[in-house]
């Protein structure tokens, strides 16, 4: 009976106390400064600078693919993985058992041909004997003839099957075609090497690990920007803290649609001199495509900022904001994955914007046309803002702290 009285009342009391708590914070923040209440920042003159970003693969400049055109058995492995190698340098060997089998067969038809095409000729010339003296009839000098051509024939068949036996003899000794690194071996010692439909890979050699490449793609509204010859900066997850350079050397025009987004694939050429960047890393890509020196700069969060009353109101201001970041942070793609770019979605106008500039003691709007960006401040390229205005970025929360002493502590029940 006892708890059945003491729970309703435990229940207001906590009412009680987390109104009087509300009441309070309403109270604070109604007497709240605007310096206290509002994130202030001033405008400022500086520099702006606008990039376009995607991820992208770093490769080699040429990557040789060296296979093989007759099947076999790995008999011997001279090179393996990272070995540097000269062009023509013996890499593997087939066993050719079977293959010097077929080229000991074709030198032998040689030889049965050479014996018949004598044959012929010997009886060729007899009969055009006999003909002359009128013992045997135009038939058999044709006859004769026909056997001789034949005979030749056969002679430059076999030596033809000859050379294509001892060719491939000569494939069963897999030889570099180029000058590089092995960066791939696909073969053991003792596999079978079966290339009846297709030639197999075998090995794939870098020809030139200090030339390297950046294969990226970029989103159409930022293709337009980009040109050959464009400084690139690029990191890497194996050295994050080290910035490396490049320029663009190709833009493909080939498009790509993903999703009802359209990339474009970008060539970036890469000095490698120390080689210290691999094939396969991904590279997190940036160009510069804008630069604006001395502009008045506003923060992108004033961009977005809208007071509690005038929140739902529209969102030009907002869209302002967000072009102005999509605008800095590029829409690229990750080598033959732009899903990045995909995320992004379609473009907002960002040429005009509002702010909130603190002046006597109040907030009041200001409109602003807007530049590049750099995802942090955007230029200001016309309105009533001039530098030094206090443009409002947020809100601060009031943190309400029970004084000493008035503190209530419940048990609860």
């Amino acid at each position: 009976m006892k708890n059945l009285l003491t729970r309703p009342l435990t229940i207001a009391l906590l009412a009680l106390v987390l109104g009087g708590s509300a009441f309070f914070v309403w109270q604070k923040n109604g007497t709240l400064s605007p310096e206290q209440r509002y994130k202030l920042q001033e405008t400022v003159v500086g520099d702006v600078t606008q990039n376009v970003s995607a991820n992208g693969t770093l490769s080699p400049v040429t990557l040789v693919n060296v296979g093989t055109q007759v099947s076999g058995t790995v008999k011997k492995l001279h090179v393996d993985f990272n070995d540097v190698v000269k062009a023509g340098q013996v890499l593997a060997e087939l066993d050719d058992s079977i293959l010097v089998a077929a080229a000991g067969q074709s030198e032998a038809n040689i030889a049965s041909a050479i014996a018949s095409l004598d044959l012929a000729r010997a009886n060729e010339a007899r009969i055009k004997s006999l003909f002359e003296q009128e013992y045997v009839s135009r038939q058999e000098l044709d006859q004769s003839v026909q056997a001789r051509k034949a005979a030749e024939a056969s002679l430059r068949l076999a030596r033809a099957q000859n050379d294509r036996d001892r060719a491939n003899l000569g494939y069963s000794v897999i030889r570099s075609p180029v000058s590089g690194v092995v960066v791939d071996r696909q073969i053991d010692l003792g596999q079978t090497v079966a290339a009846s439909f297709q030639t197999p890979v075998l090995f794939k050699i870098a020809q030139d690990l200090a030339q390297m490449q950046i294969y990226t793609s970029f989103a159409e509204a930022d293709i337009g920007n980009i040109r050959v010859d464009q400084p690139v900066r690029f990191t890497v997850d194996a050295f994050p803290n080290r910035s490396f350079k490049g320029k663009v050397k190709q833009l493909r025009l080939n498009p790509t649609t993903t999703q009802n987004v359209v990339t474009y694939n970008v060539v970036v050429e890469v000095e490698n001199p120390d080689q210290v960047l691999l094939p396969g890393m991904t590279a997190y890509v940036s160009i510069v495509v804008a630069e604006k020196k001395e502009v008045l700069t506003v923060a992108n969060a004033a961009l977005r900022y809208r007071p509690a009353g005038e929140a739902g109101k529209g969102d030009g201001n907002k869209d302002a904001a967000r072009g102005a970041g999509e605008r800095a942070a590029g829409t690229g793609g990750n080598g033959g994955a732009p899903g990045a770019a995909g995320a992004r979605g379609k473009r907002r106008d960002s040429g005009s914007g509002t702010v909130y500039v603190l002046a006597d003691g109040q907030i009041k709007p200001v409109a602003v046309n807007l530049g590049i960006t750099d995802n942090r401040n955007t230029e200001v390229t016309g309105g009533d803002l001039k530098a030094g205005d206090r443009v409002v970025l947020g809100e601060n929360l009031p943190n309400v702290e029970p004084a000493s002493g008035t503190g209530v502590r419940m048990r609860m029940f």
